[in-house]
């Protein structure tokens, strides 16, 4: 029993729990809308879109949280005019993006003397170093996330299965979209310091990736993603601390590694049960 208390003991360790736990929340909960929209790679650069702005607002000695606010913006913006403005296909924009974003915000983290620690700790999170008001923003982020989900339920879920349908209904996708881009933003921002702008990808779509395989309707998706989120969180702190490996980035292995396993035995359970008919 030691083995799962001893890494918690401490107020660090406990902050670091936490907050790896609001972020999985809300990485659960919007990270399921990624996946039924097929939008992982949007997801992926609009992670590192967020990088720039974080880096900007250090080097300029301002809130993190605004500079990331507004880099998500620009990035969202210039998807939308290279999408409209050339024959590209959105696809391509996002990659285009996903690079520019990335390499700009190694460009001004690089002007600060500590360079290495502030871009490790941008890119790759601090779980470790937590503080108490760090937790109440992201408390109070992960309310109004979670909060705005269940209010936009039916036209999220819509927009998901028949953006048609949805515009007949009268439920205005695109704003349903727009929200969504909010909230995948105010995740990832809400996330980065506990996790990283890099490795928050893995909460992000890890565990509602690993739901879709189990669960048959969005709301059981759903919360099996946050219990696989939050699971994984536990987990990765856990081992983290008895192998000594960057706690952040095994957060954000395990749920990746628990997506194989599960798809390896629901593809595996369905042929030996024809085996065993076959047997029969």
């Amino acid at each position: 029993m030691d083995w799962f208390i001893e890494p918690f003991a401490l107020g660090f360790q406990q902050r670091a729990l936490i907050g790896g736990v609001l972020a999985a929340l809300m990485t659960s909960v919007v990270g399921t809308w990624l996946v039924l929209r097929g939008m992982s790679f949007f997801g992926d650069a609009f992670v590192h879109g967020v990088v720039p702005g974080i880096a900007a607002a250090i080097v300029l000695d301002i809130n993190p949280v605004i500079g990331a606010a507004v880099a998500a913006l620009v990035m969202v913006l210039a998807i939308e005019a290279v999408h409209r403005q050339t024959r590209l296909s959105e696809d391509t924009s996002i990659g285009l993006l996903f690079v520019g974003m990335l390499a700009l915000g190694v460009v001004i983290i690089s002007r600060l003397d500590s360079y290495a620690g502030s871009l490790t700790s941008i890119l790759f999170g601090d779980a470790l170093g937590v503080t108490a008001g760090d937790l109440v923003w992201q408390a109070v982020l992960t309310v109004v996330v979670v909060g705005i989900t269940v209010a936009l339920f039916r036209p999220l879920l819509a927009l998901s299965f028949n953006p048609e349908k949805a515009e007949l209904l009268g439920m205005r996708p695109k704003r349903t979209h727009a929200a969504l881009l909010v909230l995948i933003a105010a995740a990832v921002i809400g996330s980065y310091q506990s996790v990283g702008t890099l490795l928050v990808f893995g909460l992000l779509v890890g565990p509602p990736a690993t739901a879709s395989l189990l669960a048959r309707t969005v709301p059981r998706m759903m919360v099996m993603a946050a219990v696989i989120g939050l699971g994984s969180v536990w987990l990765g702190l856990t081992i983290s601390y008895h192998l000594g490996t960057a706690g952040s980035a095994t957060m954000a292995m395990i749920p990746i590694v628990v997506f194989f396993i599960v798809l390896g035995i629901t593809r595996l359970a369905p042929r030996r049960t024809l085996t065993e008919a076959a047997h029969a």
